[in-house]
């Protein structure tokens, strides 16, 4: 089964190609600085362990013209992995915003693409962006089936207790205000690869994924009961350029005695705060680099970024009542040996326990960290959001054959 998977986002589109059951992709692609001047694209085609890169820059002046690209890249005769776009089956979205509306993956259908259009709101800067690329791929692979898989999805399992806000009911049940989680195609990926490795189905579970956006959930037997981001991206964790957990005071206090206006507030909570506003750059190689230099800025910014993470364990281990392993993932969780070591640090009493040899070893696969006197497994496992969302679809019109 041919599975294009496509990530559409305001001016850029990443895509994968997956020729299922092997789950190695078989190329992958990603398009950025769509609409603007010089364009550009990098393609990758994968043959057993060699790599073929191909990159250039034209102008694109919107999303269809570079999925028209992209397509050209997967037919053209040279490094062509295709003949014809009709090869391809099914085209997987990453939708960022499902609402309680879906739960599950879902087949896109016209009902589907409205209710995504009315999600807009809830995720202003994503999904509009990802109804786009629908439209798209719709017109290029007519034939395909066309497959949503929502951020969201994977926290609709958490119960009443964790996903209210303590508001008056009629902004949950009449504006559907209420914690939603993101991340959560990562977060269900790692999960399931931790329990499957754990040989435990029911495994008490805390997943990390730390990139430029951060969150956590507490896993139980493979279904979330909590998660750190909430009605929006930008609760809980400290983040690349998000405040993370914030008094909602601060921002009476912008309003009413620093003048600031709506707009204002959420550019400098979104975009000019979390590492960023502690550092000057939001990038965690740039400030390890200015730690290793001894810039003050930086060695605060460490901390208060682990302490974050360190305090949400503390309490997903007492929500799960307790913890068979925490998870790293993503850019920074995969990569960042320093982040993973004062995270753990002073943690013994819950069972975490690292091993800073084993920290330091960087791989692609799956690896243990911890002690072997750990009680509690500390995992490293690198995150597959394309291959997730490839198998959902595959999953999704396996049980579903009627319908694809």
């Amino acid at each position: 089964m041919n599975i294009f998977v496509v990530n559409s986002g305001s001016s850029s589109l990443k895509y994968q190609l997956f020729r299922l059951p092997a789950e190695q992709p078989v190329c992958s692609g990603l398009v950025e600085r769509i609409g603007l001047e010089n364009s550009v694209i990098t393609h990758k085609v994968f043959t057993g362990e060699q790599e073929q890169v191909t990159q250039f820059t034209l102008d694109l002046p919107d999303h269809e013209a570079s999925l028209r690209e992209a397509v050209s890249l997967l037919t053209t005769p040279e490094i062509g992995v295709l003949r014809d776009p009709n090869e391809v089956e099914v085209v997987g979205h990453r939708v960022v915003h499902g609402g309680e509306r879906f739960a599950a993956t879902t087949i896109i259908t016209p009902d589907v693409k409205q209710d995504i259009k009315r999600l807009f709101p809830l995720a202003p800067l994503h999904n509009p962006a990802n109804y786009l690329g629908i439209e798209v791929a719709e017109k290029i692979f007519p034939r395909a089936k066309q497959v949503a898989v929502f951020d969201t999805a994977f926290h609709q399992t958490m119960p009443e207790r964790a996903f209210r806000y303590a508001l008056p009911n009629s902004l949950y049940t009449e504006q559907g205000i209420r914690v939603y989680g993101f991340h959560g195609t990562s977060h269900k990926y790692v999960a399931e690869q931790a329990a499957n490795y754990l040989g435990n189905p029911a495994a008490k579970l805390i997943t990390i994924h730390l990139g430029n956006g951060c969150s956590m959930a507490a896993v139980d037997g493979g279904k979330v009961i909590d998660t750190s981001m909430g009605f929006g991206p930008l609760s809980g964790l400290v983040m690349g350029t998000r405040s993370g957990d914030l008094d909602p005071s601060v921002v009476f206090h912008l309003v009413s005695q620093l003048g600031y206006d709506v707009e204002q507030v959420s550019n400098l909570l979104n975009k000019r705060s979390g590492m960023l506003g502690l550092t000057g750059a939001s990038d965690m190689r740039d400030i390890t680099k200015a730690l290793n230099e001894g810039d003050p800025h930086a060695e605060l910014a460490y901390d208060l970024y682990t302490y974050r993470i360190k305090k949400y364990i503390g309490a997903y281990a007492a929500a799960l009542n307790g913890l068979d392993a925490v998870i790293f993932t993503a850019g920074v969780g995969e990569n960042d040996a320093l982040v993973r070591a004062r995270t753990c640090q002073h943690l013994d009493y819950l069972g975490i326990q690292l091993d800073e040899a084993k920290n330091q070893v960087r791989t692609k696969e799956l690896r243990e960290i911890n002690t072997p006197e750990s009680r509690v497994k500390i995992l490293v496992i690198p995150t597959n959001e394309e291959l997730e969302i490839a198998r959902q679809c595959r999953d999704l019109l396996a049980s579903a054959p009627d319908r694809a």
